[in-house]
């Protein structure tokens, strides 16, 4: 009897459960739920310390998982759906009462996943949301919520792994990064053959500058999907700078894989680093277009700027940069390069060019009419964010008649706001120039080394304006060593010391050129009547040495098998003055001669050339002011050798140092 009532209780048990678990379904799946919902705000608020609210219906549906196995298949999940639903702003925020407002809200639920406090939900369906973001200067932000209002984070979990958004509003008031944006979400017509199905469209400002941008995405954001692209197009423009791109994204909330085409152009690549963060030159405007390839891992993340192609100015770009999230710095790394490069596009690099191209590009209009050296500072409050490794090759050089650069070869170098230049090489005139400049940010005022060296410059393309010397044979070397502190080329010339030193040996030269030299008006009659002739050059040995900016000779002296040229005063490079005296002595006679000096004075911009008031002169005054007038071009010569080559001229040398003679101050005669 006992026995038998067992099995019975058992089955009555049993019975008595389905029938409570029959009646719990029936009474959720007929249960108004609209009920629920001040219980439902209540949660929600003390959750996220905000007030939270469902104003519109809520309605709840059950469904069995499709993705799930075995046992868990049995387990239905809830089906949600709300409508004008609002969750209040922070107490601090100025962007209106409410940080979301959602028309309608509909996500499914994995229940089991509540067990370990992670919210999972697989699909969230949003329409008509407005979401108002706002971030403080001190780096408070709006959309951090904090568990019963406090200030520690919640210990819940959301796992979102699927968003989709039909229409809506994302407002951004950001003074950390001075942004103040606005996107407008609305569905395209049809989700088209490459994926779109929303289209949006952005304005607003960034750090004061108007921003505005369109584009196109997937209507589907699958957060979690490694394997899926999320297709990506748009167009920003910010201010006078543009980027394009188009691609996909793969696992958006990592950002674990970016391909995309990227173009980018603008009045300056300086103007990238408030987008970017990467340090970039100044530069006249550019436009490039290359494949962006990216991705982020534990250890940060590489991006890849391929087979880029471009112009910068007039002239034409390509290369290769990568990059590399590390720390303490991030790095750029690459190569780039130029097969047609114009000179007068890397003026912008040290301020040196005009004060309309600075208007084109940004930057204030500060080079004084009267002033030949650039006194535009350098921005070095950039340079500690990042480290650089990049080389660079200009393969072929436009430039001014007057300039005889050919080609130009870079590796730059930046670390801890230590920019080097190890080497910097041109070709000049037939020869090279090879340099080491290093420029240390970490100090202010900068502090600058330069050593510098020059081999085999051809006397006749050094100086091509000059008619006299087209005839002319030789050649010039030599080496500079020189340290300075400043934020500009004209502080740390004007700042400068060291020496600079050039010598020339086994040429010819112009004898119309040495006859005017000395002033000898018969033989320039007769050469400019009857033609010029080539004169045998012994030697040309200059030493400056270079104090706080002024360059005072200790030597310069020309020799030839008719005359001695000595040239002796300084070249004051902060002031930008010249006083040079120029003494010919003649080795033989002279139909006639004038027995005054020739001088060199007045300023760079204006230098004011006697006794002769004739072309020849003022052309040799240029010539000698020119290391000044165009440090970049014509100090490259000054220069010091002492190699075998240049043996021959030490005895001159030695001699013109044992009797020196004393320059002029600028602006005396």
């Amino acid at each position: 009897m006992k026995s038998s009532m067992f099995p019975r209780a058992v089955g009555w048990g049993l019975l008595l459960l389905s029938a409570l678990a029959a009646l719990c379904i029936a009474v959720l799946l007929s249960f108004d739920w609209n009920r629920a919902r001040p219980w439902i705000n209540q949660r929600v608020s003390e959750a996220t310390g905000r007030p939270f609210a469902i104003r519109g219906d809520l309605a709840l549906q059950w469904s069995s998982p499709e993705a799930e196995t075995g046992w868990r298949r049995w387990v239905p999940w809830p089906r949600l759906s709300a409508q004008d639903i609002t969750l209040g702003n922070a107490d601090w925020g100025k962007t209106g009462p409410h940080l979301a407002e959602i028309r309608q809200l509909t996500f499914s639920l994995n229940p089991l996943p509540l067990l370990n406090h992670t919210i999972r939900i697989p699909t969230l369906e949003l329409a008509g949301p407005v979401l108002s973001l706002e971030r403080t200067a001190d780096g408070k932000n709006n959309w951090t919520l904090a568990a019963g209002g406090g200030a520690e984070p919640s210990s819940w979990k959301l796992d979102l792994q699927r968003l989709v958004l039909s229409q809506g509003t994302v407002k951004l008031a950001d003074a950390t990064a001075r942004l103040d944006l606005k996107v407008d979400i609305d569905s395209l017509p049809a989700e088209s053959a490459e994926g779109y199905g929303i289209g949006w469209k952005l304005g607003g400002t960034f750090r004061q500058t108007p921003v505005q941008g369109s584009g196109k995405a997937g209507a589907v954001l699958s957060l979690q999907q490694d394997t899926k692209p999320y297709p990506l197009q748009a167009g920003v423009q910010v201010g006078a700078t543009r980027i394009d791109i188009a691609g996909t994204l793969t696992k958006p909330d990592a950002l674990a894989a970016l391909d995309l085409r990227l173009k980018l152009s603008g009045a300056s690549m300086a103007h990238l680093y408030p987008i970017t963060g990467i340090t970039l030159p100044n530069t006249p405007p550019f436009s490039t277009e290359g494949h962006l390839v990216g991705k982020l891992d534990k250890a940060g993340g590489r991006w890849l700027y391929e087979n880029f192609k471009g112009r910068v100015g007039a002239s034409d770009i390509a290369g290769t940069l990568e990059y590399v999230s590390q720390q303490p710095r991030p790095l750029l790394r690459g190569q780039v390069q130029s097969n047609q490069l114009r000179l007068e596009d890397l003026a912008p690099l040290i301020g040196a060019d005009s004060n309309a191209s600075k208007a084109k590009r940004g930057a204030p209009a500060v080079q004084p009419a009267g002033k030949v050296l650039p006194v535009e500072k350098f921005d070095t409050a950039s340079w500690g964010s990042i480290d650089a490794d990049v080389k660079f090759a200009g393969r072929k050089i436009f430039h001014a008649k007057d300039l005889p650069i050919d080609s130009l070869v870079a590796d730059l170098h930046l670390k801890d706001s230590v920019l080097s230049l190890t080497p910097l090489s041109f070709g000049v005139a037939g020869g090279t120039v090879a340099a080491t400049v290093k420029l240390d940010g970490r100090q202010d005022p900068i502090r600058a080394n330069l050593q510098l060296s020059a081999r085999r410059l051809r006397i006749k393309e050094l100086f091509p304006t000059l008619d006299t010397l087209q005839a002319s044979l030789g050649e010039v070397g030599g080496d500079a060593a020189l340290s300075a502190s400043g934020n500009s080329v004209a502080a740390l010339l004007g700042t400068s010391n060291g020496e600079v030193k050039a010598l020339v040996s086994k040429g010819t030269v112009s004898k119309f050129l040495l006859e005017a030299m000395g002033l000898n008006i018969g033989s320039v009659v007769a050469t400019q009547l009857f033609g010029d002739r080539q004169v045998q050059l012994n030697c040309l040995a200059s030493d400056f040495k270079v104090t706080q900016g002024v360059m005072q000779t200790r030597s310069f002296v020309l020799d030839t098998d008719e005359s001695v040229v000595n040239v002796s005063g300084l070249i004051d490079l902060s002031k930008e003055q010249l006083a040079l005296e120029i003494q010919p002595r003649n080795k033989a006679l002279r139909v006639l001669s004038l027995r005054s000096p020739l001088y060199v004075q007045g300023t760079f911009k204006n230098p004011d050339v006697g006794v002769d008031k004739g072309a020849v002169a003022l052309k040799l005054g240029s010539a000698i002011a020119l290391g000044a007038v165009a440090p970049a071009a014509a100090l490259l010569p000054l220069l010091n050798m002492g190699s075998q080559e240049f043996a021959q001229c030490a005895p001159l040398e030695a001699a013109a140092r044992q009797k020196p003679k004393a320059g002029k101050q600028p602006g005396a005669r």
